[in-house]
């Protein structure tokens, strides 16, 4: 049976998340703990622990600049380019009308459902990766909307929900989902403003958000409520594990 939940591996200060990716048992996931990046030797013995665990090929979190350096060190290529934009958070939008509340677990599923729908397969959540999202940093906000999915009828569904997080005066609006029938309504504008009047009540002084280079509507989105292009984005990296490296 596949792990749906991360490990954390830790030599010394340096501190890796791994597990499976998505899922798949063939391919790990790799990441630093948020804001501290870890040492080429740390993540080789790593890379030893996952090979050994049966692993193919592994694949990293969205890592910056300098958290990119040590992994091409040891022979791992660009799988996708990402941009990185910031919010200084000195002027917020309006907090949101829009009722959001609370994400629960029985939400699980319909959360997943409508990822699923709002993402292509590469970057849709599993368990595993809706987990990760919410325990990758030491405090987290999870919030859903909801509304009527198309013809109306039952109970309301999740259309909408965000996951952001705080590490020290950081945050990261670590997911931002709405279902595509739902579009245009306000709802992701009510979701990121509420992350960002979150962060700063906790003490946060900036947020930041990947977006894929091709996601336009994200970027028009988070551009219209005050983030900034950062002068350098974040790759998704990957590497075999089968394969001889020198």
């Amino acid at each position: 049976m596949v792990k749906s939940k991360l490990d954390v591996m830790q030599w010394g200060t340096d501190r890796l998340r791994i597990g499976p990716w998505r899922g798949d048992a063939r391919t790990a996931f790799l990441a630093p703990v948020a804001g501290r990046p870890a040492a080429s030797a740390t993540i080789d013995r790593c890379l030893d622990v996952l090979a050994a665990k049966g692993y193919e090929s592994v694949i990293t979190a969205a890592l910056s600049r300098t958290e990119q350096e040590p992994f091409a060190e040891l022979g791992f290529v660009v799988h996708e380019r990402l941009y990185l934009l910031r919010h200084d958070l000195h002027h917020l939008p309006e907090r949101p009308s829009l009722h959001l509340r609370r994400a629960r677990p029985f939400d699980q599923g319909r959360v997943l459902d409508l990822d699923a729908r709002a993402f292509d397969h590469f970057w849709r959540f599993d368990r595993s990766g809706l987990a990760d999202a919410r325990q990758a940093t030491p405090s987290s906000r999870y919030r859903v909307a909801e509304g009527y999915r198309r013809g109306g009828r039952g109970r309301p569904g999740v259309v909408g929900y965000a996951i952001t997080g705080r590490a020290g005066d950081v945050g990261y609006l670590q997911r931002l989902a709405v279902d595509p029938d739902h579009h245009h309504r306000g709802i992701g504008t009510a979701l990121v403003a509420d992350s960002l009047w979150w962060a700063r009540r906790r003490g946060a002084t900036v947020v930041l958000v990947n977006t894929q280079e091709t996601n336009v509507a994200a970027q028009s989105l988070y551009r219209r409520l005050g983030f900034e292009y950062e002068e350098h984005g974040l790759a998704v990296l990957e590497r075999s594990l089968i394969e001889p490296w020198s």
